[in-house]
């Protein structure tokens, strides 16, 4: 979604009535009724509310249209049809003794409503054609995707003389406290972490990153051009097995590259 599409949406959600969302497209949806439900989300998810407000579109069929079709994103939705149900990877829970056990687990392909800022499925190939993309300053295979500005605007700090720190835990159960870089410096973009300095396995200052709860990981190296990613189904979040093996995959692949 380019900067511009961004600030329309916000501009037609917080100063205008606007058109009803894609399943209501017969009314119509004022300025309060917009903030009393974008209060209780959020903050991502309050822009997908925004986004189907301004567009008319459900976020399914936004970014359907606008992201997972043009980077050939087929394995990537927040509705799913039985045969990818079927390929669901099993989720589980970290035991005391370091065990795993399977823990059923399911999204409901009905929500009350899809959440910009998680909810969708996908699968470690399709994620990386989009981190690829922005490595590629918003276009993927010759296509354009993002706007280059835009997508400058996500390696920028966004929080000023702010620092990201420590994410204490409140529910243990579901995830470890979490500090991708801690005692150092690291800001926050649009969406992603921003490391100052070089981090300890090999990516460079200025790297953007972040994660999803089930301990899924990646980073965009914007200096080397590169980016990776690892998915795991592991509750609670910020498993240290799990991190320690994402810092491996990380320092093996700048390894590789300086003895390329």
């Amino acid at each position: 979604m380019n900067t511009r599409r961004l600030a329309l949406a916000i501009a037609a959600a917080i100063a205008f009535p606007v058109a009803g969302y894609a399943q209501e497209s017969s009314s119509t949806v004022t300025r309060a009724q917009v903030r009393a439900e974008l209060v209780q989300l959020e903050s991502t998810d309050r822009v997908g509310k925004l986004v189907e407000a301004v567009t008319d579109q459900s976020l399914e069929v936004y970014f359907r249209e606008h992201i997972f079709m043009p980077l050939g994103m087929s394995n990537s939705g927040f509705l799913i049809s039985g045969a990818q149900k079927r390929r669901v990877a099993t989720m589980h829970n970290r035991q005391p003794d370091g065990s795993l056990k399977p823990a059923p687990f399911e999204i409901n392909q009905r929500p009350e409503f899809l959440m910009g800022g998680g909810g969708a499925f996908s699968t470690p190939r399709d994620y990386m054609a989009f981190l690829q993309m922005l490595v590629n300053g918003g276009t993927y295979r010759g296509e354009r995707v993002l706007r280059a500005d835009t997508v400058a605007t996500i390696f920028q700090n966004q929080i000023g003389d702010l620092q990201v720190t420590e994410m204490k835990t409140a529910q243990p159960a579901w995830s470890n406290s979490f500090d991708q870089f801690p005692g150092t410096p690291h800001k926050w973009g649009f969406s992603f972490d921003i490391n100052t300095r070089p981090g300890p396995h090999g990516r460079s200052a200025g790297s953007i990153s972040w994660a999803g709860l089930l301990n899924s990981y990646f980073w965009v190296d914007p200096v080397r051009k590169v980016a990776g990613t690892l998915f795991t189904q592991i509750l609670p979040f910020y498993d240290p097995r799990v991190v320690d093996l994402y810092g491996q995959f990380e320092q093996g692949l700048y390894h590789g590259l300086q003895h390329a």
